[in-house]
C-alpha cells in the first residue's frame, strides 16, 4: 500500500508590516548587549530623543517610537531588533538615534530591508560614546550597501542640524562636505615609494597570519574583512577560540605573572590598588591580566602569528579582567620578556606583536603594515586605535578627544612607563575588572588612517594629524566628562573641519602612529599609502597631506 500524502499544507503567511502614515517619522534605537550599559545610558538617550522629535515635530512630522520602553527603550538583541522591524512601515522615514555604544548587528537585518530613507543620528556629547556608537553603525551600512543619512547635534538648536533634518525630510537624504577626501595622486619615484611597494611585494610573496580569538566583537559588522579580500593582500586569519587563551592562562605559575608586575614597577608604571574586587583593582586581577599577556604571546608563537586580537567584551568580560593590559603591552616595543614554552628564547624580542582591539580587522591590516613600514624606516612601530569619543574647540581650534579602553602602549603616553597608571575599569562595561595603561598621549606629530569596506572593496583613508597639548585642567575636564580611567589623545586634524570627519570616517575606530616630526611623518605617509596601494586598495588622502 502506498503512503498517504497531505493534499493540504500549514503553509505559514509572512508578517506584513503596516503602511505608512503621511507626514510621520519612525524612531528606533540600538543598544548595548550589557544590560549594566544600557540601564546607566538610558537617561541620556531620553534626552536625544526628545531633542530629535521636538525638531521633527517642529518641521511638521508627526514622530513614533518603533516599540515602547520598558526598564529602558534600547534594542538589546538582534532577535528583539526581528521583533522591532516587524512594526515599522518598510517605506516610512526611519531615524536611529544613537546617544550611546551600540550592536550594529541588533538592527542591521531590519536596517536591510526597510526600502524608506535612513537617518542616523547621534548626540555630539562626552557622556557616553554616543558618537562612537553611531560611526560604527554607520561604517557597518556602509558596509553592508545600505543608503543612510547621517547628522549629529549637541543639543537640537544649531542652524546646521535643523537645516539638514528638514532637507531629509523633504528629500530623503543629505549631502555632507567631504571635499577635504581626494584619490592618491601617482606617487613620485621616491625611496618611500620605492619601500611601500617592496614591503606590499614581500606580504604577498611570504604572506602574514592574523590570530583572531573570535570574531564579530561589539557587534561591529564593519570590523569583519572576509577572507576573499583579506586574503589578495598576502594575510590569512588563524581562527582561534577564546576558550583557548582561558585555558593556556590557568598554566602560567604565579611566579611567572608577578615577574611581569615586577617589570611593569620598575619600569615607573604604577597601579591604584584597593581591596574590594567589585569596584577596586586588586593585585589578583593584575595577576590574572599578567598571564593573558604570557599567553597570548606564546599562542601567537605556537601558530607563527604576525598580529593578534583579542575579543575579550563577549565571553571573556565575565571570568577575567579585561584584556586591555595585555593589548598595551603587545603593542610596545619595551615590554615584560616572555621565553618560549621551553625557554629557550624571548618571544618576539625587541619588537611589538601588533595586537589589533576588539579583534577589528581594519586595525589588524593597518597595524601589520605601519609596522613592516615604521621597522623598516627605523621608527618607533608602537601603533594603535582609538575610539573617536568626542572633541570642543580650545584656543580657536577644533581639539578631538580620541580615546581607547586602556590599551595604548605606554611609548605613545607622555614619560612612557613613568606616566602611566593602572586605573580599574568601570564595572559597567568590565564586571572583572582588570588595569588600564591610563595616561596622556604625548604631543607630536601622527600618521592617522582607517581601513574599511564599501562597495564590496577594501579602501584606506589616511591623513595627518598632531597630539597637541592642553592644559592640566583642560586635560582633567575632558577626561571627567569622558571616562578617566581610559588614556585620552587630544588631536587637531590637518585640514579636516568636525563636521567633515564625521561625514567621511567608516569606522568607531581610528588608527593612530607617531613619527618623530612632521617631515618624517609626511614621508612615513607616503610609504603607508604606496604599500595599500600596490596592495591594491584605494587609497584616499583627508585632509592637508603632503605628497
Amino acid at each position: 500500500m502506498s503512503p498517504t500524502h497531505a493534499t493540504t499544507y500549514d503553509i505559514p503567511t509572512p508578517v506584513q508590516p503596516p503602511d505608512a502614515p503621511a507626514k510621520t517619522v519612525y524612531l528606533t534605537t540600538s543598544g548595548d548587549l550589557r544590560e549594566s550599559a544600557n540601564t546607566a545610558a538610558w537617561p541620556l538617550q531620553l534626552e536625544l530623543e526628545s531633542i530629535v522629535s521636538e525638531q521633527l515635530r517642529q518641521a511638521g512630522w508627526d514622530v513614533v517610537r518603533a516599540f515602547e520602553p520598558t526598564d529602558h527603550g534600547f534594542v538589546r538583541s538582534q532577535r528583539m531588533g526581528l521583533e522591532v522591524f516587524k512594526q515599522i512601515p518598510r517605506d516610512a522615514p526611519l531615524v536611529v538615534a544613537i546617544a550611546n555604544w551600540q550592536y550594529s548587528h541588533h538592527v542591521l537585518a531590519g536596517l536591510r530591508s526597510h526600502r524608506g530613507p535612513i537617518l542616523t543620528v547621534a548626540n555630539f556629547a562626552p557622556d557616553w560614546p554616543g558618537l562612537v556608537g553611531l560611526l560604527n553603525l554607520n561604517a557597518s551600512m556602509t558596509k553592508a550597501g545600505i543608503r543612510y543619512s547621517t547628522l549629529w547635534t549637541v543639543d537640537g538648536t544649531d542652524d546646521w542640524f535643523r537645516a539638514n533634518l528638514r532637507t531629509w525630510l523633504e528629500t530623503g537624504s543629505i549631502e555632507h562636505d567631504t571635499s577635504h577626501v581626494r584619490d592618491l595622486p601617482a606617487l613620485p619615484q621616491s625611496e618611500e615609494t620605492r619601500l611601500g611597494v617592496a614591503v606590499a611585494e614581500q606580504l604577498q610573496s611570504e604572506k602574514a597570519i592574523i590570530g583572531v580569538f573570535d570574531e564579530g566583537c561589539m557587534g561591529m559588522y564593519n570590523a569583519i574583512i572576509d577572507d576573499e579580500m583579506l586574503n589578495p593582500l598576502g594575510i590569512y586569519k588563524e581562527r582561534l577560540s577564546q576558550s583557548e587563551l582561558w585555558a593556556q592562562m590557568q598554566t602560567v605559575p604565579d611566579e611567572e605573572a608577578d615577574a611581569v608586575g615586577a617589570w611593569l614597577r620598575d619600569a615607573g608604571m604604577t597601579f591604584r590598588l584597593g581591596t574590594d574586587e567589585a569596584t577596586e583593582l586588586t593585585e589578583e586581577q593584575l595577576r590574572w591580566q599578567y598571564k593573558m599577556y604570557i599567553s597570548a604571546l606564546r599562542l601567537a608563537d605556537d601558530f607563527g602569528l604576525d598580529a593578534v586580537g583579542i575579543q575579550y567584551q563577549q565571553g571573556l568580560k565575565n571570568i577575567c579582567p579585561a584584556s586591555d593590559l595585555a593589548e598595551g603591552l603587545l603593542n610596545n616595543v619595551a615590554r615584560p620578556p616572555v621565553t618560549s614554552r621551553d625557554g629557550s628564547r624571548v618571544l618576539y624580542d625587541g619588537a611589538p606583536l601588533p595586537h589589533f582591539n576588539e579583534v577589528d580587522e581594519g586595525v589588524a591590516v593597518d597595524a601589520l603594515v605601519t609596522n613592516r613600514v615604521w621597522t623598516a624606516m627605523g621608527l618607533d612601530p608602537a601603533t594603535t586605535l582609538h575610539d573617536v569619543r568626542w572633541g570642543e574647540e580650545y584656543d580657536g581650534e577644533f581639539v578631538w578627544v580620541y580615546e581607547i579602553s586602556g590599551s595604548v602602549p605606554a611609548s605613545q603616553l607622555r614619560g612612557g612607563y613613568e606616566g602611566a597608571e593602572g586605573w580599574r575599569q568601570d564595572p559597567v562595561f568590565f564586571p572583572a575588572g582588570g588595569s588600564t595603561i591610563n595616561g596622556v598621549s604625548r604631543p607630536g606629530e601622527i600618521v592617522w588612517s582607517r581601513v574599511f569596506i564599501a562597495d564590496g572593496e577594501l579602501h584606506v583613508d589616511i591623513g595627518r594629524a598632531s597630539v597637541v597639548d592642553l592644559p592640566e585642567e583642560e586635560t582633567r575636564r575632558r577626561k571627567e566628562a569622558t571616562n578617566p580611567e581610559w588614556p585620552i589623545a587630544h588631536v587637531v586634524l590637518h585640514g579636516i573641519d568636525r563636521d567633515q570627519f564625521m561625514a567621511r570616517h567608516q569606522a568607531n575606530h581610528a588608527q593612530v602612529v607617531y613619527a618623530p616630526d612632521a617631515e618624517t611623518a609626511d614621508k612615513a605617509l607616503v610609504a603607508k599609502a604606496a604599500v595599500f596601494d600596490a596592495l591594491g586598495v584605494h587609497v584616499h588622502l583627508c585632509g592637508d597631506v603632503n605628497i
